[in-house]
């Protein structure tokens, strides 16, 4: 049975060999796919050379593509690419500050981005990544203004992680948010916080304990800074959190407002036991090595100092955040406000 390649946007399907020696000849610019159905528009301006020995090829519908391939083809390969090169520079604070945007990375991040429906600028994922995450990968598009497939080599170029798992995506970042003093009743303020892993870690901790706002100071590292978000592992996107430019004043009205400031220093005279948490407070909690200016110092209604033994002087700032909400956390069950 012959063909005339003519009448194809005729037939609803064409059949094609079963045989992996007889190849399809769609154009000699394009090559051989693979797959043993090929989706082939209904344009007559390529010549098609069929055998007689033919299965099925299935006709797109699509006038403007002239075949349908593989999504391999269209793989981004080079790192020289202009998305690519946008997409990378988002790994220094400056461009993310001027572009308005900053890196999703990973699958855990992404999933939650998803879960709260968080707007992509632009989703990006090797074909192995896609294949191993079908689902996601679907829905993940929905939300995304650009989407596009990458090859390892690029993804290596774009992910700031030294074996990045496979997707990587531009966001909008989150700068006009509204906290309502109203809805706090645990806020924490944060002081120059150079370490973003400190950062991520105090964000999911504070999640987990259930902390209303987190504000930080104008020279601490980014909040979304790709290894804060990391290391929250997903919770970044369920704490209302911003960067203040005048913690001073931001304390002062809050202390206005009736809350209690709560400062950690070495100095303090009371243990975070002796805090009553049922009052609207808010932790003030400083740099790693240099703890809390003395003008922030200044403003709290009560100093607490951790207890520690052994010559031990201070702890990690993570540690420190977590050991006062464990202590706000234990207040609550006592006083039934918190259930296992």
């Amino acid at each position: 049975m012959n063909y005339n390649p003519l009448l194809l946007p005729l037939l609803p399907c064409l059949p094609v060999s079963p045989s992996p020696r007889l190849p399809v000849f769609l154009s000699p610019r394009l090559p051989v796919s693979p797959s043993s159905c090929l989706p082939v528009s209904p344009s007559s301006c390529l010549p098609v050379f069929l055998s007689p020995r033919l299965r099925c090829l299935p006709v797109s519908p699509s006038p403007r593509l002239p075949v349908s391939l593989s999504p391999l083809l269209k793989m981004l390969t080079s790192t020289k690419n202009p998305l690519i090169k946008e997409i990378r520079k988002l790994q220094r604070p400056p461009h993310r500050h001027q572009e308005g945007l900053c890196l999703l990375e990973g699958k855990n991040l992404l999933e939650v981005a998803w879960q709260v429906n968080y707007p992509l600028h632009c989703l990006l994922a090797t074909p192995e990544w896609q294949e191993k995450y079908p689902d996601l990968w679907a829905k993940l598009q929905q939300n995304a203004e650009r989407v596009e497939t990458v090859s390892h080599e690029v993804m290596k170029v774009i992910a700031t992680t030294v074996n990045p798992d496979g997707i990587v995506a531009s966001a909008p970042r989150q700068l006009n948010i509204n906290i309502d003093p109203k809805n706090i009743k645990l806020g924490l303020v944060l002081e120059t916080i150079q370490d973003p892993g400190n950062l991520g870690t105090i964000i999911r901790t504070s999640v987990g304990v259930g902390v209303g706002a987190l504000w930080l100071s104008a020279d601490s590292v980014d909040l979304d800074h790709p290894k804060v978000l990391r290391s929250s592992v997903g919770e970044w996107f369920k704490l209302p959190a911003k960067t203040e430019p005048d913690l001073v004043t931001h304390v002062n009205n809050y202390r206005h407002l009736g809350f209690q400031i709560v400062a950690t220093t070495l100095t303090g005279n009371l243990t975070p036991q002796q805090i009553d948490f049922s009052q609207p407070t808010l932790i003030l909690l400083g740099n790693e090595s240099q703890g809390l200016s003395s003008d922030l110092s200044n403003l709290a209604t009560h100093q607490v100092k951790i207890p520690l033994v052994n010559g031990v002087e201070s702890l990690n700032v993570a540690i420190a955040t977590a050991f006062l909400l464990a202590e706000y956390q234990r207040q609550l069950f006592k006083e039934g406000q918190r259930k296992l």
